[in-house]
């Protein structure tokens, strides 16, 4: 039937009225979320090196963590945080372990080193190559995968399998890295300069070297604190103050959760100091021109070197510049009690003191060249 000028003016309000009553429109005035569902991994590539800072020093590569106790602070971070933020890291898999207890829409992992860059790029294509938790755990260590484990084992019948099996050949390895690169640079056609194809194949082989047993310490070289650090094992068998299994890989659904994020390319690694003039103003930045909000930020000891460098104000400042959700909580590690304790800190009334404060840049975006 045709409709008279008066008549479709009549069903295209019907239609938008319809529309707004069903969300699938926003409100006048009301701030829509306009955070990616998936990001083209080209983007995800700009949009790291667009945040990224030069490469900086730490005195170890870090490429485990050193925090057994995690666990005992995720029920309270999940009841304090909102669901559906933006989660921000630092440094290596305990990320994951976060990401999979608080369920963000997306993650942002900074560290001073390039060198983490290339651990999380490694990851990135473990995750987004693996079946489920018994292929990722093989990949990770060059292990072949014990024919009992399936999707329905613990997270303790795979490492303790994983434990106990020899380490592949080198020839098997060799072709691990070949994959991980090819994945990296023709499936997903990241363009990597050499530099991080390096990195990345370093980095992998501290993982077949030590298998499980390795620790924060292992391929530092500096004998720091050795004897006290928790292994891969320990810590992916870390539990909570109920004696639950709280690591990215305790489930499989927990796994498929990051590992979704990460074939969506949701995890973006960047490069910068927490003091510095760019990284974290920038991703602040990006999440703020989206109307999202960040709700956590793992920051683990990293302050501790801020104070001793006097950047602490800056970072302050930093944080206090960004979109922060009701509840947007820190969670700091310290030392102390048989390791390292995580404890939670409210990153709105923590930093309040520095919304005012600038922090010097380079320019109107406080974008720091490559070198």
């Amino acid at each position: 039937m045709l409709l008279t000028l008066p008549g479709r003016l009549v069903a295209l309000a019907l239609a938008l009225a319809v529309a707004l009553a069903a969300g699938a429109l926003p409100l006048a005035g009301a701030a829509a979320d306009a955070l990616p569902a998936r990001l083209d991994p080209r983007e995800l590539w700009r949009l790291s090196e667009q945040l990224s800072e030069p490469d900086g020093y730490f005195r170890s590569d870090n490429l485990l963590s050193n925090e057994q106790y995690y666990p005992e602070v995720l029920d309270e971070l999940i009841a304090r945080t909102p669901a559906g933020g933006v989660y921000l890291g630092v440094g290596p898999e305990q990320n994951f372990s976060y990401i999979a207890a608080v369920r963000p829409r997306m993650a942002f992992i900074t560290d001073v080193r390039r060198g983490n860059l290339h651990l999380q790029l490694l990851y990135k294509a473990l995750f987004e190559l693996s079946a489920d938790r018994a292929e990722f755990v093989s990949r990770l260590f060059t292990k072949p995968r014990p024919a009992h484990l399936s999707t329905s084992s613990s997270a303790a019948e795979i490492m303790d399998a994983y434990w106990v099996v020899d380490t592949s050949a080198r020839e098997v390895f060799d072709r691990n890295v070949r994959e991980v690169h090819d994945h990296l640079t023709q499936t997903l056609d990241l363009p990597l300069p050499p530099g991080d194809l390096d990195g990345i194949a370093n980095v992998y082989w501290a993982f077949y070297w030590f298998g499980p047993s390795i620790t924060y310490a292992s391929s530092s070289h500096t004998g720091f604190g050795r004897s006290r650090m928790a292994n891969y094992y320990q810590l992916m068998l870390a539990t909570d103050t109920y004696g639950r299994v709280r690591s990215f890989l305790a489930s499989e659904e927990s796994f498929r959760f990051v590992q979704d994020m990460q074939r969506r390319n949701l995890i973006v690694p960047v490069v910068g100091n927490f003091g510095g003039p760019h990284a974290l103003r920038a991703i602040g930045r990006w999440v703020r021109e989206r109307n999202a909000e960040i709700s956590v930020f793992y920051v683990s000891n990293v302050e501790q070197y801020l104070r001793q460098e006097g950047l602490m104000d800056r970072f302050c400042a930093n944080v206090a510049s960004m979109p922060l959700a009701p509840g947007a909580t820190f969670v700091r590690s310290l030392s102390g009690g048989g390791g390292f304790r995580n404890l939670l800190g409210d990153m709105r009334a923590e930093t309040e003191r520095c919304a005012t404060r600038t922090v010097p840049t380079a320019g109107p975006d406080a974008t720091v060249p490559r070198p």
